[in-house]
């Protein structure tokens, strides 16, 4: 079971925040199961609450990693989970302006948290 960093969106130190943001395209951006980490919620939720309105995240708020991306990351970071194979599908990743949206949008389709 993972640990969660935030109880209830409880303060997050600003290191916890920062070590989850990548470079990405030249954009500073944070995984999709960062982010869902942080807000408390399964990262199948945050996925799903954004496929249903995706017209709310254009594309300097999100975009999808290519495979060759997600590679890189995987040998750089270590980010598959070990024993369970790792994702089925490519993760979205958020821009500063799409991690914030997303906490507003979650917060206003009543996500639980």
């Amino acid at each position: 079971m993972k640990k969660k960093t935030t109880g209830s969106l409880g303060i997050v130190s600003r290191e916890i925040i920062q070590s989850k943001i990548l470079v990405i395209r030249a954009k500073r951006v944070m995984l999709d199961s960062d982010l869902a980490e942080l807000y408390g919620v399964p990262t199948k939720a945050l996925n799903l609450a954004v496929k249903r309105n995706h017209n709310r995240f254009p594309d300097d708020f999100m975009f999808k990693f290519t495979q060759e991306e997600q590679e890189s990351l995987r040998f750089q970071y270590e980010t598959s989970k070990k024993g369970r194979g790792g994702r089925r599908y490519l993760p979205h990743v958020f821009t500063q302006e799409g991690y914030r949206n997303s906490l507003h949008f979650l917060l206003l389709i009543g996500v639980e948290m």
